[in-house]
């Protein structure tokens, strides 16, 4: 009897999912990093994050000196994205990619930012992968902290 009937034998009447969760077991959860993330290390990924959130923050509610100093005009009406986000509301980032009925196309979050900078702001659409659209998409994503994922909603 060859090693694949023996397994075979064995395993008659086993579902897959027995199989699999016995499997994960004995080997382990797998994990998407060989090394642990130490406490430092930690620290030092949500310092950077709140780095760019302050710097978002200072650019949702339309401070000038943070706009000159990333070399970026988010509006040439006077208005700032708070002005008709408060707190961030009605951003709905947890909702992207999706169908944006105001571009008529599929789009992203960071493209959303862009055509509230150029509409109704008449702002210069920023680089996509701008420190400042950085900062800003983390404002976002951190003020919807909590928020569950549904890619495709509103």
């Amino acid at each position: 009897m060859t090693d694949r009937t023996r397994l075979r034998t064995a395993l008659s009447g086993v579902s897959v999912a027995a199989v699999l969760a016995a499997v994960a077991v004995f080997v382990g959860p797998a994990g998407a990093h060989k090394d642990p993330v130490t406490p430092q290390q930690l620290k030092a990924y949500e310092d950077a994050l709140m780095e760019q959130v302050k710097l978002g923050d200072l650019l949702f509610h339309g401070d000038a000196a943070t706009e000159k100093n990333m070399g970026v005009s988010l509006s040439k009406t006077g208005m700032a994205c708070a002005m008709c986000h408060p707190m961030t509301a009605d951003t709905h980032p947890h909702t992207y990619p999706k169908f944006q009925a105001q571009m008529a196309k599929f789009a992203t979050l960071r493209d959303m930012i862009n055509w509230c900078i150029e509409k109704p702001n008449q702002g210069e659409m920023i680089d996509s992968d701008s420190d400042a659209m950085k900062a800003l998409e983390a404002y976002i994503y951190w003020s919807n902290t909590g928020s569950v994922l549904i890619p495709g909603r509103y």
